[in-house]
């Protein structure tokens, strides 16, 4: 479950600008569906059947990653996990490598694909950036083993060093960032940045923040940036991201898990296009979506609405199977996803 911020922890949280009456706050008002009505949610997941997972297997690639990592290349490992090369430093975002992203083994989603590469044959990282706490994005037993076996920092928004602190993580290796806050390894530079969402890992919500990144890397016209969405609405801040920190590479923004419930804290692709085209992003890689089952669209239809969506407005989209490592030269198009879900289950 993790743990809420301590005393010492509050004291630097209370002077962030987005904790406002006691809790982290989004700066445009945020509709969230209500604890009180999670009951009748959990029934109308039980009764939409199997239209969010694939029919037949989905195809994985087990990455070829070179030895050092690349000037700009991305390795898509499912949801919002991404494993990132930006001028020679390997950056891995919101890392989930178990089966269920849940507090139980047992309950809670399920993977529909495995992740294509062991934590194991990870290289050496220069650093883990998490978006927020949720489990599907702050997963106990991977930040465990990569505690363990590696030595990067693991970068996150204000509070949920409680949570690393309370697994065991030594505060020297956790960096706290407010949004619009950077911290420098060298010439790799890693700012928290404004996102639409929520926080919470039980029925305690929003003591511990959550962000969007910028990664950037090199020096002078070699610099390159990322912009990672994590798990967020569409805000207009986001054009004010892409004028201080852009333009961008790469942008990594969630398609997924989107409905008019909750609309405010997740986009829907055609919002994440323009969050692209606001950041002002050269290229487009598609996440949270494929890999847990958490709204009521069917397991393909973020990624077809964003296929259209993107050929309306004339941007460059990699569309990567899980585990297919790409650059810029040489960005996968296909639409590999509609064999998977060729026969998808109605509900």
């Amino acid at each position: 479950m993790g743990a809420n911020p301590s005393a010492l922890d509050n004291s630097k949280i209370s002077d962030s600008p987005q904790w406002r009456d006691g809790s982290f706050q989004n700066r445009l008002p945020s509709e969230i569906v209500d604890t009180g009505n999670q009951g009748s949610m959990a029934l109308d997941f039980a009764k939409k059947g199997d239209i969010g997972r694939p029919a037949l297997p989905v195809p994985l690639v087990i990455p070829d990653l070179p030895a050092e990592a690349s000037d700009f290349a991305a390795t898509w490992l499912g949801h919002a996990t991404v494993l990132l090369e930006v001028a020679g430093r390997w950056v891995l975002t919101d890392p989930v490598w178990s089966d269920r992203v849940s507090p139980s083994p047992t309950v809670g989603p399920k993977r529909s694909h495995p992740v294509p590469i062991d934590l194991a044959d990870l290289p050496r990282l220069d650093a883990v950036l998490i978006s927020h706490d949720h489990y599907d994005h702050l997963d106990m037993a991977t930040i465990d083993w990569l505690t363990e076996n590696q030595t990067m920092p693991i970068v996150v928004p204000l509070g949920i060093g409680s949570h690393l602190r309370s697994w065991g993580v030594a505060e020297d290796r956790i960096v706290e960032l407010d949004w619009d806050q950077s911290v420098d390894f060298g010439d790799l530079t890693l700012t928290c940045t404004e996102a639409r969402h929520f926080s919470g890992r039980g029925f305690t919500r929003n003591k511990t923040l959550w962000s969007s990144w910028v990664v950037a890397a090199g020096r002078g016209a070699e610099r390159r940036r990322v912009f990672f969405g994590g798990d967020t609405g569409y805000t207009p801040a986001f054009v004010g991201l892409g004028e201080k920190y852009g333009p961008f590479d790469l942008t990594v923004l969630p398609i997924g898990a989107y409905d008019n419930r909750w609309s405010d804290i997740h986009m829907n692709p055609a919002e994440a296009v323009q969050t692209h085209l606001d950041v002002n992003g050269a290229l487009f890689l598609p996440i949270h979506w494929a890999t847990f089952d958490l709204a009521f669209h069917t397991w393909s239809g973020p990624v077809e609405w964003l296929v259209e969506e993107a050929e309306e407005r004339g941007i460059d989209v990699a569309l990567p199977r899980p585990g297919e490592r790409f650059t810029a030269a040489d960005v996968p198009t296909a639409v590999w996803w509609r064999e998977s879900a060729r026969a998808n289950r109605a509900s």
